[in-house]
């Protein structure tokens, strides 16, 4: 008996450095993630990622995350170096480009043998990340390249308390441009406040005017335009450029001032109460009322439409996962996936964040224990959808080169510092953008 005593307790003391130096761990699966967002973003996906861990020990994430603007170059740098993550975040407006370079995999099977669920899922929101493109058989082909993280509209939030210092009333539900001109001039002449700091004149805004006349940024096929009436996009420029010229709204001049000091929704302009009106995505609500703080009053707001216009609003997925081209861990990758889509659990950490959840059995689970701001983004999204716009076609390939190299040189900057007239820089831009676009065919 002490022999068998004395053995184990040799056995002990030469094992356990042993399995402290993990020669007897179990082998680990490593998965890689990326997003972009805020801090609140992060932490809610982090405290998932770890809760996801815990369930399955067999697999260690490893994650990256960033702001917007940093995002795309790095997952750009990364794929020309072939080392992007297995699981990125991505965006709308660049699917189409991502699938037609090769980058991203399709997902129709996984879905389909219900290895990601979305069996209850409404078909549209399915189909929100589908892509049709063209083989080299000149055969359309047509595959899911993303699941939805939610769903999402443009808002203007509103500050209750710089309408009532101003003496103004909060405009109605179905307000128009005419309406928000109005209201700036006045809002600037009775507190001295700009109606809004910065936003209304990037893409996804200027497609909204679009959008508003009842036409679509894009072809369904992304070879050209879906716009053959420019004056929407001309009068949206011409506005603008009335209102900074009033001071209503900051100058080109004062535009990179501005958003430096904006780095993150903690500086945002309307939380220093510089602007009346934030523009942002229904998703990022709740990050910016959680830095703005209980004593704040704000509202949200459908975007203006044009005049005599149609709504400007559309219910658009906030963002997708998808799994990159070449990812070696698909299972696991799918496996999370269908863990941050479905799981009643993670879905209270990230509650609504990235949008109001897709599956029908999470809706109604977080329903009953959500807080006064998600709320009002679940009733947000319920009263827009009553007379949405369609949601346009995504963007076409070659989009990034559009936004990047096009849109802000050749229409935003020399049409708001005055060098050209809004006609001129709208038709220059369609003229520039054309050749981008007739170039990826």
């Amino acid at each position: 008996m002490k022999r068998l005593q004395i053995v184990s307790c040799i056995l002990v003391i030469v094992l356990l450095p042993l399995l402290g130096s993990g020669i007897f761990a179990q082998d680990q699966t490593e998965l890689t993630i990326t997003w972009w967002g805020s801090d609140n973003r992060h932490d809610r996906t982090i405290e998932v990622i770890e809760m996801f861990e815990a369930e399955h020990p067999e697999i260690d994430i490893s994650y990256e995350f960033s702001g917007w603007g940093d995002y795309w170059t790095r997952v750009n740098t990364q794929v020309a170096g072939n080392a992007v993550a297995c699981i990125m975040q991505q965006d709308y407006n660049y699917l189409t480009e991502w699938a037609s370079r090769g980058l991203l995999m399709p997902l129709d099977d996984l879905i389909e043998e219900g290895a990601i669920n979305l069996e209850d899922v409404a078909p549209a929101i399915i189909d929100s990340g589908r892509v049709s493109l063209e083989g080299e058989d000149g055969e359309m082909t047509d595959y899911v390249y993303g699941v939805s993280l939610g769903s999402n509209s443009q808002v203007y939030i509103l500050d209750v308390d710089a309408f009532e210092e101003a003496g103004l009333e909060l405009p109605a539900w179905d307000w128009t441009w005419d309406d928000f001109e109005e209201l700036a001039y006045q809002m600037y002449d009775n507190t001295g406040r700009w109606m809004i700091a910065y936003g209304p004149w990037d893409d996804n805004s200027t497609w909204a005017a679009i959008i508003s006349s009842g036409q679509s940024p894009w072809s369904d096929d992304g070879t050209t335009f879906g716009w053959d009436n420019v004056e929407p996009v001309v009068e949206y420029f011409e506005r603008i450029q009335r209102m900074m010229d009033y001071g209503a709204i900051p100058s080109m001049d004062m535009q990179a001032d501005v958003e430096a000091a904006s780095p993150s929704h903690e500086q945002s302009p309307i939380i220093r109460s510089e602007e009346a009106i934030r523009y942002q995505w229904s998703n990022q609500v709740v990050s910016l009322f959680n830095a703005a703080g209980e004593e704040r009053n704000f509202v949200l707001q459908p975007l203006p439409r044009i005049p005599e216009g149609r709504s400007a609003n559309y219910l658009k997925p906030s963002m997708f996962f998808s799994i990159t081209e070449g990812c070696e861990t698909v299972e696991e990758a799918t496996m999370f996936i269908d863990y941050f889509t479905n799981n009643f659990e993670a879905n209270e950490v990230l509650f609504a964040e990235r949008g109001v959840p897709i599956a029908p059995a999470v809706l109604d689970h977080l329903s009953a224990m959500v807080d006064d701001t998600t709320a009002s983004i679940f009733d947000y999204i319920a009263k827009i959808s009553e007379d949405a716009s369609p949601i346009p076609p995504p963007p076409p390939a070659g989009y990034t080169d559009i936004n990047t190299n096009v849109f802000s040189p050749m229409l935003i900057e020399p049409v708001l510092y005055g060098m050209i007239s809004a006609e001129e820089g709208v038709e220059t831009f369609r003229q520039e953008a054309q050749a981008i676009l007739d170039a990826n065919q």
